[in-house]
């Protein structure tokens, strides 16, 4: 490529439905680019309208506003090229699409030829695929646009592009963080680029999203398909890229740090976005809790957290020192809210009906229930946001009580296996100094909901439970699979068996961060009544 082109990456963190103000950012980027000295700007996929919309996008009021806008965002940009990404409507549907703006015209309009149908991705629903692509020149090279799955398609879709002589390929995308996606992106685009001999240019967006996380971390390659540039991660960024010169690149996160970035930008969009300004969270003792509570301070500041700790006649002393140490290490203020008179009461009111009846986990589930309670009162007073505290392992076994520790509005460690809680909190959150007591994270987790309880009492070892989680959850791993691979066949059976009865459970459990390839919902879609068993 003998000339040079200089690009601006608008890394933005638009909100689904707010089209206007995502307009006014556009607008404010492209100006911004313009002086910055681009020739051209490239927007991540639907940057208009938000992603994932979902069935807003069956609502003609909801297309009609987007339309309007990108007309009225292209009269907005001179003296620049934008790409845009939009919802198009046009010969009977509705397409995934991009506007090539130039000069106060949209001088072109690609839509998306492959449409993704897979995990939390169900783009069929709503859109037609597109037919045929848009080059276009700028800066005297020949160009070509791409959105998301176009890139991934086995088919080509860059050498068809490469084959009508385009040089440099703008992907625009809205691809969802899990743990290592990065490198599976950049390890596509780089054998495309050098398969294809094309310069791409991968465009991606940032922000929390319901349970979606956008990392960001937009990159190029050139023709050789090496990276040669690299966006934030987890930060919104006008970044901007000479094709004809050569660059460092940013080096990418620690996989635990990039993790730990996703559950603190996942939090605070979902709480800033849905209007929310605190959140409060019941401190047990535990390093569950003690992990939400340290991405609730990083996301929101210690100003907008609140701990709560309720203890009962089973609650040690040692939950109530570590409890007071984190909210002070932390900085946060901490309520102590007795459980103890309102569980006698429940049990001196039940006492007729459960005469004759052994205390089991139904006394357990009540001082649960009672926590729920308490803490959805200070959300209704105050205004806060409940956060819950389960972990992936947690959820995944059914070890957690609905209406109790399952009852708030959001659920951030919802997909962070509870080994991974260990060293999120030790090689993340005490990296520095120690902010989760040591004692917290060495104490033999129990919920202690009767005397000497431990988690071991009905859950296989962590160290042991996850990696069953992770094969038959995530990979979807055969009982026998899992033999073969040295589990053993009791404790399979034992962890399936819970799983597959809790789906009840996780119908009703609020939404959190998605960080693995397959997180509950979206991602995995059981029936909660069947009777298909895994035969050993």
């Amino acid at each position: 490529m003998a000339k040079a082109m200089r690009i601006a990456i608008a890394q933005i963190n638009p909100t689904v439905g707010d089209i206007e103000g995502n307009a006014r950012k556009i607008v404010d980027y492209a100006r911004r680019a313009k002086r910055l000295g681009a020739g051209i700007v490239v927007f991540p996929e639907l940057a208009l309208c938000g992603y994932p919309p979902e069935d807003l996008l069956l609502k003609p009021s909801f297309i009609d506003e987007n339309i309007k806008n990108i007309h009225q965002v292209a009269r907005s940009i001179t003296g620049i090229t934008a790409i845009v990404g939009f919802a198009d409507r046009a010969k009977g549907g509705l397409y995934n699409a991009a506007a090539l703006i130039n000069e106060r015209k949209i001088k072109g309009i690609y839509r998306k030829m492959r449409l993704p149908n897979y995990g939390v991705f169900d783009e069929k629903r709503y859109f037609k695929e597109g037919a045929e692509p848009l080059m276009f020149k700028q800066d005297g090279i020949t160009c070509g646009i791409a959105i998301c799955e176009d890139i991934w398609a086995p088919d080509g879709l860059l050498k068809a592009r490469a084959r009508k002589g385009a040089e440099v390929v703008f992907a625009i995308n809205a691809s969802p963080y899990h743990s290592g996606k990065i490198k599976e992106r950049q390890d596509v685009v780089k054998k495309q680029a050098r398969r294809d001999k094309v310069f791409v240019v991968y465009v991606n967006m940032v922000g929390g999203q319901d349970e979606l996380v956008f990392d960001g971390q937009s990159f190029a390659a050139d023709k050789s398909g090496s990276i040669i540039a690299r966006a934030k991660a987890f930060e919104e960024d006008l970044f901007m890229i000479d094709t004809g010169a050569k660059t460092k690149p940013l080096p990418p996160l620690a996989e635990l740090e990039e993790i730990y970035r996703a559950l603190v930008l996942g939090l605070k969009d979902y709480v800033q976005k849905n209007g929310f300004k605190r959140v409060v969270i019941g401190l047990s003792g535990g390093v569950d809790s003690a992990l939400t509570a340290a991405i609730a301070k990083e996301a929101l500041g210690e100003e907008n957290t609140v701990g709560v700790f309720m203890p009962s006649v089973y609650t040690s002393q040692m939950s109530r020192i570590d409890s007071a140490e984190l909210a002070n290490g932390l900085g946060i203020k901490l309520f102590t809210i007795p459980i103890d008179n309102v569980f006698r009461m429940y049990l001196q009111d039940l006492e007729g009906v459960f005469k004759g009846r052994l205390r089991d986990s139904t006394e357990e589930n009540l001082q649960a229930r009672i926590r729920g309670n308490m803490l959805m009162a200070l959300s209704n007073k105050f205004g806060y946001l409940v956060l819950t505290t389960g972990n992936k392992s947690e959820i995944s076994c059914g070890y957690c009580t609905l209406y109790g520790d399952m009852a708030g509005g959001f659920s951030v460690l919802k997909d962070v296996p509870k080994t991974l809680v260990y060293k999120l909190a030790k090689s993340v959150v005490n990296k520095k100094r120690q902010v989760i007591p040591e004692r917290i994270i060495k104490r033999p987790p129990t919920a202690e909901l009767r005397p000497n309880q431990k988690d071991t009492d009905t859950l296989p070892p962590y160290n042991a439970l996850d990696p069953i989680i992770e094969a038959y959850v995530e990979k979807d791993r055969s009982l026998q699979d899992m033999i073969r691979k040295g589990v053993k066949k009791e404790t399979a059976l034992r962890v399936i068996s819970m799983v597959d009865k809790s789906e009840y459970k996780r119908r009703q459990a609020p939404p959190g961060i998605k960080i693995t390839p397959k997180a509950f919902g979206k991602d995995r879609r059981m029936p909660i009544t069947h009777r298909f068993i895994e035969k050993g």
